[in-house]
């Protein structure tokens, strides 16, 4: 449970605002705890004098929620930090029944093609933009008449995301990213084990270097080769669909999961071939034997101290670096902080690995509680194996992002926002180049878009400067007609098909 020192409380309120619970108050300018406290530990983490801390102790009557790595202490009556689950006389119960069906999910329109009847690749463009699109189709498709309007758009509000698998830090998050000393991004959050950057937008297609982002989005989309530097960070070498190559090496592997999530998939494994298991990541850390999953394959905790933050049980924050696992750990001595001897044994084993497998070490605890490294055995092998069996290849992919809510609409209607309306309401599917797009919450017509699902070499730029990207709206005729199309520009597919098979 929670233990607080009043010595050494400054009254800061920090863990009054951070409480997920509100089970601290403030009293004589001293923080104490409610009856409703969970032991979640955040007021440890982020107090800064040091005030808070943690027993061994359960106060009576709690339950002890085992759903997360946390594993709240949740007193009768109370929720747990997360606010999922209540003691209910002593049982954790979730406070929300199953939802077997969304309501808000929005209607169904099946009679509507999920591929259109032509792409816009190769359409051309129309420009003003108040013209019909150069190609509005139609056919029928089971017993409805479809209509398919296309145009190749410029956009200036276009960018693209890039997602690199690999564990190698290539930079802060916010860095700026370069092609030949241009800005042309930035890096973005990093997810799952990938980092993201975000190429072009609006603000840096109408910027003095919007010529090289637009070339740069139009080249990453269309497959092509890009060599960019991130500021004070890493140089990368990558192409969608290829391996990342990051300061002049190619990565192979995407991690399995976090440190955490492989000691949790390979616990069995693991456990039978060492005693102890820390899995290296600049995320989180794990630490075998003390980790839940350690527990469920009946070990105790081996007194191993990982060199890392301790988040929750069995998991560490790593800090990023261009070492093993992609932390700032070189080796696998450097990974063991310190040993606690009342608990460890001489001739403890530890594993040191990654959460690609792709580097592994053992080590050993002598008497002193020192560590030497030891040659890797047959089998301690084979399940560093299985973990790297276990990765997919490292690759690189991409998102284009665009919009289309602007003047773009009228070459299909006369009343652009009712083609805006009915896109967000699923009547009309948008496709880019034959790949089908998720489309945005809120105002305009914002998507997405798999960059390796659209027609190859689909892609290109204007030098207002903006991409150009094949768009094609498809819907019933039905729905063109509601939404005041132009129904004088309709064109059997077929007449359409057969003029450019003539050409």
């Amino acid at each position: 449970m929670i233990v607080i020192e009043e010595s050494l409380c400054k009254g800061c309120g920090l863990c009054i605002k951070n409480c997920p619970t509100g089970a601290v108050t403030l009293t004589d300018k001293i923080a104490r705890l409610s009856s409703n406290c969970t032991s979640c530990g955040i007021c440890m983490r982020i107090c800064p004098c040091g005030a808070v801390g943690r027993d061994d102790a359960v106060p009576e009557g709690a339950a002890v929620c085992k759903a997360c790595p946390v594993q709240c202490a949740i007193q009768p009556g109370f929720e747990g930090a997360c606010r999922r689950y209540t003691n209910v006389n002593g049982t954790l119960v979730r406070n929300r029944v199953l939802v077997s069906a969304s309501d808000r999910a929005g209607k169904s329109y099946p009679e509507i093609p999920d591929r259109p009847l032509i792409t816009a690749v190769g359409a051309g463009t129309e420009y003003p933009c108040c013209k019909p699109a150069p190609h509005i189709v139609s056919d029928i498709v089971r017993d409805i008449e479809v209509v398919t309007v296309v145009t190749e758009a410029p956009l200036s509000y276009s960018g693209i995301k890039v997602k690199i698998d690999a564990n190698a830090h290539i930079g802060e998050e916010g860095a700026r990213v370069f092609r030949d000393g241009a800005v042309i991004g930035m890096v973005d959050t990093e997810e799952y084990g990938a980092k993201m950057l975000s190429i072009g937008g609006a603000n840096i297609l109408s910027g003095k270097h919007g010529f090289t982002a637009a070339r740069t989005i139009v080249g990453l989309a269309n497959g092509e080769r890009m060599v960019l530097q991130v500021e004070k960070g890493s140089k990368l070498d990558v192409a969608v669909g290829q391996p990342p190559i990051i300061d002049g090496v190619t990565e192979k592997k995407m991690r399995v999961g976090c440190g955490s999530a492989t000691v949790g998939m390979f616990a069995a494994q693991l456990s039978a071939v060492v005693d102890e298991a820390i899995v290296l990541d600049h995320h989180v850390i794990g630490l075998l034997s003390e980790h839940r999953a350690g527990e469920e394959v009946g070990m105790t905790y081996s007194g191993v101290i990982p060199n890392g933050r301790k988040s929750t049980r069995g998991r560490y924050f790593g800090d990023q670096g261009h070492g093993w696992g992609g932390t700032n750990i070189a080796g696998p001595l450097q990974a063991v902080k310190t040993v606690d001897m009342k608990l460890a044994a001489p001739g403890l084993r530890i594993l040191v690995t990654e959460t690609t497998g792709q580097q592994a070490g053992l080590v050993e605890v002598q008497s002193d509680g020192s560590l030497i490294e030891v040659p890797m055995t047959a089998e301690i092998q084979a399940a560093v194996d299985l973990i790297a069996a276990n990765c997919e290849e490292a690759r690189v992919s991409a998102v284009y992002v665009g919009g289309t809510g602007g003047s773009a609409r009228a070459g299909v209607t006369t009343y652009p926002i009712k083609l805006s309306r009915a896109v967000h309401e699923g009547e009309v599917k948008l496709t880019i180049g034959g790949a089908p797009t998720y489309i945005l919450p809120g105002g305009g017509i914002n998507f997405m878009v798999d960059v390796e699902k659209v027609v190859p070499k689909a892609f290109t730029w204007v030098a207002t400067p903006a991409t150009v990207a094949p768009v094609e709206y498809t819907m019933t005729r039905a729905t063109f007609e509601k939404i005041g199309g132009h129904t004088a520009a309709v064109k059997p597919v077929a007449t359409v098909k057969k003029r450019m098979f003539k050409q």
